[in-house]
């Protein structure tokens, strides 16, 4: 396989020359073996990272930062990852450190050399786009990442209220459908007073409806976005009037309604609206749940059961029991709401946590260093090395060497010394790692 040569602050490194991703994106793949899926099965974060792109892209060449032809470039890169283009080139794991650091650079490295390409360059020769310098301008992983996993989200929510529309007008045709017939309500499972079917399945209907509305309640918050807050809110080298330019510019490219927060700080840090969301879809999965086993109850038996319904028989229920269907339709539902997703999920954190511990141990514990005078510095500088001095000196006499090094930067052991207060072959004795550390 051909290779082209990148350079970082770690130095050369090799990738391959057809790859649009570049040396962040390569060391990146190395560090974070975690998931073993790539950014890439997330279609709606990485149309999201290009809108963002695009957008901020659109605002720096407004101000004059971008030259109008590199930005251009750097806008149909955008335009044709949006339109699903290229999404097999981001390839970081989708667990990583760095905030998300590695996404965003897997997205600026792709644009850059796309646009490269654009305008007539060689991959990997980024004199003329630079994943940091004009991809990135403006922006910072904390500003960007979040910016895009709000509309990444937005969407998929979107999504989701649409298909709970096709599932509400279902339960509402049948309960349509079955309005005349009569049947027992029941109480504790018990016989209470008379309903329809239609009443019952018009309930499933009404429930949708009330959480399609919670849920457009949750998701309008993540319409507020912090693009232009770069590092940590407060919009360092970001240009004036670029955080109003990239939200307008955002709103057009993805017709959404989003603005930008009041504050920027606050609004970098804050996961509010996803603990919000979090708790909606709960109550979403819960609901379908409770209906799914409603379902199950009252198609029963067919004969020492309710089987007061009949569900469509979908396939054979057992490989021994001739004739048996089971109502496996809605426990798939139930088990995407509940149960089966609890093995996945372990299952799933054993073998990221796995991972993380390989990773751990051998790209990160095995090389770790101690920088022992340093550290011995810090120890022999510090008031708090009286405490251990004070059943050799006394209280009173260890309070005035604490006071005294505060008052003049000197160190404790200094000042012991000099006043002659222990020998200094008995403070080494004392200050010895083993007997400040307890050490057995």
């Amino acid at each position: 396989m051909s290779t082209r040569v990148e350079h970082d602050l770690l130095g050369d490194k090799e990738v391959p020359a057809d790859a649009y991703w570049g040396v962040h994106t390569a060391r990146a793949r190395e560090n974070f073996p975690i998931t073993g899926t790539a950014i890439s099965a997330y279609p709606h974060l990485i149309e999201a990272l290009a809108a963002v792109k695009e957008a901020a892209a659109r605002a720096n060449a407004g101000l004059g930062l971008l030259e109008p032809d590199v930005a251009e470039a750097i806008c149909t890169a955008c335009k044709e990852i949006r339109a699903g283009a290229l999404h097999g080139e981001f390839v970081v794991d989708v667990i990583q450190g760095g905030a998300g650091t590695s996404t965003n650079m897997n997205a600026n490295e792709v644009i850059a050399n796309r646009a490269l390409e654009i305008l007539g360059q060689v991959k990997g020769d980024y004199a003329r786009v630079h994943p940091n310098e004009h991809v990135n301008l403006g922006q910072s992983t904390n500003d960007a990442y979040p910016t895009a996993v709000n509309i990444a989200t937005i969407i998929a929510v979107r999504e989701l209220s649409d298909a709970m529309v096709v599932l509400e007008k279902a339960f509402a045709a049948k309960a349509v459908e079955f309005r005349d017939l009569l049947k027992m309500g029941r109480t504790q499972l018990q016989d209470a007073v008379p309903m329809t079917l239609g009443q019952e399945f018009g309930t499933y209907a009404v429930m949708l409806g009330e959480d399609r509305q919670r849920l457009g309640e949750a998701v309008a918050l993540l319409h507020e976005i912090n693009l232009g807050a770069t590092a940590i809110g407060t919009g360092l080298n970001a240009a004036p009037g670029y955080a109003e330019a990239a939200c307008t510019h955002l709103r057009e490219i993805t017709g959404l309604p989003v603005v930008t927060a009041t504050d920027l700080v606050e609004a970098t840090q804050d996961c509010g609206a996803f603990v919000h969301l979090s708790g909606v879809l709960k109550r979403i999965a819960v609901k379908l749940s409770k209906s799914c086993n409603d379902l199950r109850l009252l198609s029963s038996g067919p004969r020492a059961g309710l089987n007061e319904i009949d569900l469509p028989p979908v396939q054979a229920g057992s490989s021994i029991m001739p004739g048996k269907i089971n109502p496996v339709i809605p426990e798939v539902v139930n088990q995407v709401a509940f149960e089966p997703i609890i093995l996945h999920s372990l299952s799933e954190s054993i073998t990221h946590l796995r991972s993380a511990c390989l990773v751990l141990a051998e790209r990160c514990v095995d090389g770790i260093t101690a920088n022992a005078d340093v550290m011995r510095g810090y120890v022999e500088n510090s008031i708090g090395l009286v405490t251990a001095l004070n059943p050799a000196i006394g209280y009173a006499a260890a309070t005035e060497i604490a006071k005294e090094a505060l008052e003049t930067g000197r160190g404790v052991a200094e000042l012991v010394i000099e006043k002659g207060l222990i020998p200094a072959e008995k403070l080494a004795e004392l200050l010895a790692p083993e007997t400040l550390a307890r050490r057995k």
